[in-house]
């Protein structure tokens, strides 16, 4: 289980933004003047100096960029960013000590493509959530990538809190009487429990490749644990024990579920995960 983030000194350092040029991170001033749109972001907890599955957010940023750069007609300019001497300094750029919870992303800016770092102290860790149906319009552009629909999930989330929860559901739209399901959350992936059954979301839903929940299903396949890809409505999931998964607090086990289902846990089965999980993490390169 990982410490409280007022655990660490460093922690409370303030945040900082560089911006890659000319094969350097160069400290810039935060307040952006003009408006930009994040195409591509990644983002991982460090935790005195060590970090969960970080090949694999490399690859998903990476990935993420390649993809975005056909697609943006300014390819040239994506391309010449040298995306892989960006992430190398990225990371070394990390400090061994205390709590953190940095950001990579590839965004435009005044029509110029440009890749930011931002070194934030990580918040305050927690073991449980709440949760609560979104009902409107799935606000996603891109589902599939993480960091187009930053701003929007983070607008879902402050509307859940105002609802009593902490975190907003997104369903599958329905399409001839079908849909509904539970896609994912506004900055979680979802999780839960049918027996000893561990089940997510179907790989048809589209939804962003969490790391985390990468890590998960490979804990669950060394363990011997049965998994299952299921379509499910929130009203199925009374009395399941629920999961939220991200990069940041790991997994937490969902406590309530406003207006929707029931919650159910099983005793001791969260922290035996979480230290699993905790287990797999390693220093940075």
């Amino acid at each position: 289980m990982f410490p409280p983030a007022t655990a660490y000194p460093d922690a409370m350092t303030a945040s900082t933004t560089s911006r890659w040029r000319a094969g350097s991170l160069e400290v810039r001033d935060d307040c952006d003047v003009a408006p930009a749109t994040i195409l591509a972001a990644d983002s991982w907890l460090v935790d005195e100096g060590t970090v969960l599955a970080l090949g694999l957010h490399r690859t998903r940023f990476l990935d993420a960029v390649a993809e975005l750069a056909e697609r943006h007609e300014r390819v040239g300019e994506v391309e010449a960013l040298d995306v892989e001497g960006f992430w190398d300094a990225a990371i070394s750029s990390i400090p061994l000590g205390g709590l953190w919870f940095p950001r990579v992303e590839l965004r435009v800016q005044h029509d110029a493509a440009e890749l930011l770092l931002r070194m934030r102290p990580a918040p305050e860790l927690r073991r449980s959530l709440a949760l609560t149906t979104f009902r409107g319009r799935d606000p996603r552009t891109e589902p599939w990538i993480k960091g187009p629909d930053l701003e929007a999930m983070t607008r879902l989330r402050t509307q859940a809190q105002a609802h009593g929860a902490d975190e907003a559901v997104i369903l599958s739209p329905m399409v001839d009487g079908r849909g509904g399901s539970v896609a994912e959350g506004s900055t979680t992936s979802l999780a839960w429990w049918a027996g000893d059954t561990l089940c997510v979301p179907s790989i048809e839903l589209p939804r962003i490749d969490s790391v985390t929940m990468r890590s998960v299903l490979a804990l669950a396949a060394a363990t011997g644990v049965d998994v299952l890809h299921d379509e499910a409505a929130p009203e199925a999931l009374d009395g399941c024990e629920v999961w939220a998964l991200n990069a940041l607090h790991g997994i937490r086990i969902v406590t309530g579920w406003v207006d929707g289902p029931s919650m159910a846990e099983q005793p001791g089965r969260l922290d035996a995960w979480r230290a699993r999980l905790g287990a797999l993490r390693k220093p940075l390169p």
